[in-house]
Order: structure tokens, then C-alpha cells, then sequence
């Protein structure tokens, strides 16, 4: 079986501005009542759940995250190939363990334990 996107995010210099942007944009209730102000949009509205907040540095990215049963087994796969780990494996408590690389062009991809 295929893994499948599991996650879309957006993350960028002004993370409110960007929320209020996609949800008009495409009529998504994007929901930033927590303390990351991370906006969830659900996948009910989108197609499939996503993330819209504010970059820690730089200006960003989108990206699609892939759940995977693997994390480490995927990035080796991915390096094997000729993409680079940008962040190992990352436990947020009580929410979700990934991890993020890049492909041979530098497109940041997400990985989601799944």
C-alpha cells in the first residue's frame, strides 16, 4: 500500500495574515486557539488537515507531510535517493512525531508517524 499526504502546511512571516488569506481565499475555518497560534484547518473543509502559522526564522515554506510507519527508514530511503534530512525525528507531546528533508532539488517534504 501507497503512504498517503496526511498533512499541508504553510508557514510563513506573518502566520495571521497568511490564516485569514487561505481562509478566505478557499472559505476554510482555520482554528488558532492554542498556544502556537498554529491555525488547523480540518480535512473536512480542505480535502486533507493542514497547518497555517508563523515561521520560528527565515520566510517559511509550504510543504505536504507523508505518513509513514518509519520515520528514520523513510529518511534513509529519501537520502538514498538524493534528498537531505532537514530535521530528524521530533516528538511534539501529545501531538505528533515527524520529521522533515528535502528532495534533490531542495523542496522541503514532511514526514508524520503514522
Amino acid at each position: 500500500m501507497a503512504d498517503k499526504v496526511v498533512h499541508i502546511e504553510v508557514v510563513g512571516k506573518d502566520g495571521p495574515k497568511l490564516q485569514k488569506f487561505y481562509g478566505e481565499l478557499f472559505g476554510w475555518t482555520v482554528n488558532a486557539d492554542n498556544p502556537m497560534n498554529y491555525g488547523m484547518v480540518d480535512a473536512s473543509e480542505s480535502g486533507v488537515g493542514g497547518g497555517i502559522g508563523q515561521a520560528e526564522s527565515g520566510d517559511g515554506h509550504l510543504t505536504f507531510y507523508v505518513g509513514v510507519p518509519d520515520l528514520q527508514a523513510a529518511l534513509g530511503k529519501a537520502e538514498g535517493l538524493g534528498g537531505k534530512t532537514v530535521m530528524p525525528p521530533t516528538e511534539i507531546p501529545g501531538s505528533v512525531t515527524f520529521a522533515l528533508f528535502n528532495d534533490p532539488e531542495g523542496h522541503l517534504v514532511g514526514l508524520v508517524k503514522t
